[in-house]
């Protein structure tokens, strides 16, 4: 008897239903990095179907036992890195290996779109999988849309209600909103909206996703996450590394598009989303969406800046700019660093600034999040040395030491009343046990039963691109203000500092 694939519902922890991924763009360094890696730590933690097959397509040619031997070796070359076991699980790896399959193929070609249903069909009888198939997208921006119309015609995306098919693109989805709109359009022509999984890897962290828990499970934070007791929120995601060897994506991304309208935005969603009415993946996303729409609109005169790394030093060592990196133009005014000051128009948030930055090249690698809750009244302590009181924050540490930090004011010890800054600091390594992960575990696994939860839907998409669309309209006018110049290893523009210090505000300190 047919089923329902709508209801068929695997819980948490356990195997994923057969299935076979497809994987367009299997030799390149997105599936070398990442998405092999994370296959293995499936594997390893017996997550991974028991039936399961992989298809690599690409334009290289390459046997079944090239590709194998590759992907092996790229595994194996990483088995020291933290996203791995110290020790390689030799059996779950040969499992791995044995389930991979290559497909050379030209993108564009529609018998290579045949050629792939023949080898599906193939599978099911030489590895024994189902009709159930992911095709993973790690490929350019530039060709998700004509891989999907291909999917398509091919009849390779239609599902039953005996099986399903997801397609998995990455980001960036599109360059600004008109061209988000354009690619949406044109993969609902092949796919429905459950389909389509749009990739972020951020949100496959654990402190990511442990951001709603902090917020929902502790009655200690939620009755204070408000207006009534909060002054303001940063949010920062800063690198220490520049574009590296990245510099023909940068210059046509820079870090408006790479980072704020989905790495950031997801943050400031989480943060100030309200309660949804269940985990379930709609609710969430439903909540997400309403705080991203709320967002009121920004002047990119006053409420945004833009930075490119210049020569500098780290640690002693000589630092390049951005306009010496190879294959960056001379005169380029890509930004490699984005300041933004937001509002959120709702009872919860009116009036609390949201100051937001991300960039490259800066002093420190550190993900965070920082409540800073309003500064108490002074009366009771204006007879004593106490000039002034420090107001309590909240640190939500998503990388590299992920965790929380709550800072609040004690009596130093003495005749005088002098009060001290103190530090309850909590570190995820010090009470359990981190599994090694790339990031891309989590959303794998998920999409694979079918749970979309941290997956972005097609409305925040559009909501994070309008919100910046103004910002982007201002910075592509020749005659917009020059980027604003920061030294690599600091901690960003003097201009960003601007954006709080105007309001007697200060960014929290990389340390």
């Amino acid at each position: 008897m047919a089923h329902d694939i709508e209801h068929e519902k695997i819980a948490h922890g356990e195997r994923a239903p057969s299935c076979t991924i497809v994987i367009f763009g299997a030799g390149g360094d997105l599936t070398k990095r990442l998405v092999m890696p994370a296959l293995y730590n499936l594997a390893r933690t017996h997550l991974l179907p028991d039936n399961f097959a992989l298809v690599g397509v690409d334009l290289l040619e390459m046997s079944d036992q090239s590709f194998q031997d590759h992907v092996e070796q790229s595994i194996r070359a990483f088995a020291a890195d933290k996203h791995y076991a110290q020790t390689l699980d030799e059996a779950n790896l040969k499992r791995l290996i044995q389930s991979l399959t290559y497909l050379p193929a030209d993108f564009s070609n529609p018998a290579s779109y045949q050629k792939l249903g023949s080898k599906l069909k193939d599978l099911q009888n030489t590895h024994h999988v189902n009709d159930n198939v992911m095709f993973y997208l790690a490929v350019g921006a530039r060709f998700f849309g004509g891989i999907v119309d291909q999917l398509g015609a091919a009849g390779l995306v239609t599902e039953t209600n005996d099986y399903w098919r997801r397609v998995v693109v990455e980001k960036p989805f599109g360059h600004d909103l008109a061209s988000a709109q354009a690619l949406n359009t044109q993969l609902r022509h092949s796919l429905s909206e459950k389909q389509i999984y749009r990739m972020d890897h951020f949100l496959g962290k654990e402190t990511v996703q442990n951001i709603m828990l902090m917020r929902f499970a502790n009655g200690i934070f939620e009755p204070l996450w408000n207006r009534d007791h909060i002054d303001h929120v940063q949010i920062t995601v800063a690198e220490t590394v520049g574009v590296e060897k990245r510099a023909a994506f940068y210059e046509n991304t820079g870090a408006m598009r790479d980072m704020v309208p989905n790495h950031v935005f997801q943050l400031l969603a989480l943060t100030a989303m309200e309660s949804p009415a269940s985990f379930d993946a709609d609710a969430v996303r439903n909540e997400k969406t309403k705080v991203l729409n709320s967002v009121h609109r920004v002047n990119p005169e006053t409420d945004a800046v833009r930075g490119q790394y210049s020569a500098g030093q780290r640690d002693g060592e000589a630092l390049v700019g951005y306009l010496q990196e190879d294959g960056v133009a001379p005169h380029s005014r890509t930004e490699t660093f984005v300041a933004l000051k937001l509002g959120i128009d709702n009872w919860r948030w009116a009036g609390v600034p949201f100051y937001l930055r991300t960039g490259k090249a800066m002093s420190k690698r550190q993900s965070e999040i920082v409540i800073q809750f309003k500064r108490p009244p002074f009366s009771l302590f204006r007879d004593t040395a106490t000039e002034a009181l420090t107001p309590n924050a909240l640190v939500i540490k998503l990388q590299p030491d992920e965790g929380a930090m709550l800072t609040f004011g004690a009596k130093i010890p003495g005749p005088k009343i002098e009060i001290g800054q103190v530090k309850m600091d909590f570190h995820y390594k010090d009470y359990f046990q981190n599994a090694p992960s790339t990031g891309y575990e989590t959303l794998i696994y998920d999409c694979m039963i079918g749970d979309a939860t941290l997956f972005q839907r097609s409305d925040s998409v559009m909501a994070g691109w309008d919100i910046v669309k103004p910002v982007q309209a201002l910075w592509a006018k020749a005659d917009a203000a020059p980027v604003a110049a920061y030294a690599a290893g600091s901690d960003g523009p003097a201009e960003a500092d601007a954006l709080l210090g105007a309001s007697g505000r200060h960014w929290r300190e990389l340390t």
